[in-house]
């Protein structure tokens, strides 16, 4: 394909963007930032959570494990509920969840109400980044599209900037309850800003009634959206590229450094910002480089597939007791790039579905990191406890989900790019009927 793909070229009926898309636009955005605080302050209190509720290994990695269990089932719920319901509906529900969340993770005495807090917050937390990026492209023009989605993920980074930086302070200054029941007053405010100032839609570019037929509506967007080579994907994409990164972040980066390199928590919490830093640059990188050439995809993908199993096998069977600080540190700056793979997933899928069913398809492609993150994130907490912590067999584990996401991105990437090629030329046709 050539640089000029279709898919970010401005159609007629193409929103237009400009200030007050931007405003609006940010305030989804704050709500998605605040919602990323909330999901990865665990990756840095895994130790302080394992103490406070005296669990293992296993049993700390089913609180992330839950989240991401209720998140990934929540997807294509969500992404229905965004085409039906609209954005400001399903953000200001996931809102109200994932503070209630936090806040009851705070305040639980016991292992199984912290469990219960976890998943309250999963399931708000599920509904925020289907609705931004449905947000953004009600506002924004489709040739924004990639770079939009990639600028909405660096400001998600953003909060796991402030985990990373404020939330591991506070829990050794304040405390576990301060620190959890403090952070979820952001949510009150962002909940304040949605309900005040965010619209659907500007004006004019209303979406096209939606079908109530109950369940038969319900299946037809998801067997019209999964039918689409793109769909499958941009799934697959996610799922392959995301979870190495998320893995680190969420739980088990912390625990590696400190326990298996022999790092301080003090150093190893700067490598987890590094991670975060690098995700943010190579996310304005990527979103640049796809937005003018959209062959540029699979490569970016699969390039940064490769570098990250490099890397991470390098790091985790070096020979000696510790890997050298400088492979971390390399380390650390390849897995920010996982994320910002991830969006491409979204670039398969987006050009692949017509307006009312981006909200499905973004649900599909949605499940696939975060299905990866929990089998990984599950299989790491067994291996350790099975092989009394040894992280090299643990986090082998990581090879295995990475071998079958690659074989299934070669399986369909002829095929949905022909897909894709074809809805260009039928669009470009019906655009020259269409009275500007």
């Amino acid at each position: 394909m050539s640089s000029a793909a279709a898919p970010t070229l401005s159609l007629p009926g193409d929103p237009p963007g400009g200030r007050r898309a931007v405003r609006v636009w940010g305030i989804g955005v704050a709500v998605y930032f605040v919602a990323i605080i909330f999901r990865t302050s665990l990756g840095v209190a895994g130790l302080d959570a394992a103490d406070r509720f005296h669990v293992n290994a296993s049993a700390l990695s089913t609180f992330s494990i839950l989240q991401l269990l209720v998140y990934a089932g929540m997807q294509i719920p969500v992404g229905l509920m965004v085409d039906r319901l609209g954005t400001k509906k399903v953000l200001t529900l996931g809102a109200v969840l994932f503070t209630l969340g936090q806040l009851g993770f705070a305040l639980s005495p016991s292992y199984g109400m912290a469990l219960a807090s976890r998943a309250l917050l999963g399931c708000g937390d599920a509904m925020t980044f289907i609705s931004v990026l449905r947000l953004g492209a009600r506002w924004f023009p489709a040739r924004r599209g990639p770079l939009i989605g990639q600028v909405a993920a660096l400001f998600g980074m953003a909060g796991n900037l402030v985990s990373t930086l404020f939330i591991a302070r506070a829990l050794h200054g304040f405390g576990w309850t301060t620190t959890f029941a403090g952070s979820s007053v952001a949510g009150l405010v962002v909940l304040v800003l949605l309900l005040l100032f965010l619209k659907d839609h500007p004006e004019g570019h209303e979406p096209p009634p939606a079908e109530h037929a109950g369940a038969a509506y319900v299946r037809k967007q998801i067997a019209a959206s999964w039918r689409e080579p793109g769909t499958r994907l941009g799934m697959w994409v996610h799922f392959t590229t995301q979870f190495p990164a998320m893995v680190f972040l969420l739980l088990w980066g912390l625990p590696f450094l400190v326990e298996a390199q022999g790092l301080s928590r003090s150093t190893a919490g700067e490598l987890l910002t590094l991670v975060v830093l690098s995700n943010m640059a190579f996310g304005l990188v990527y979103g640049q480089i796809i937005a003018r050439h959209h062959a540029a995809r699979a490569p970016l993908t699969l390039g940064t597939v490769t570098v990250t199993a490099l890397l991470w096998a390098s790091a985790i069977f070096y020979p000696g007791d510790h890997a050298p600080m400088w492979l971390l540190i390399v380390l650390c700056v390849v897995l920010g790039a996982c994320g910002p793979a991830s969006m491409i997933g979204f670039d398969f899928a987006r050009p692949a579905n017509p307006p009312e069913r981006q909200g499905t398809a973004s649900g599909i492609v949605n499940m696939g990191g975060f299905i990866a993150s929990m089998t990984t994130l599950f299989a790491v907490g067994v291996l350790l406890d099975a092989t009394d912590d040894n992280y090299r067999i643990a986090f082998a584990s990581v090879f295995v989900l990475e071998a079958l996401g690659v074989s299934q991105i070669l399986r369909l990437h002829s095929r949905a790019t022909h897909r894709e090629r074809n809805h260009h030329v039928v669009s470009r046709v019906e655009a020259v009927h269409v009275p500007v």
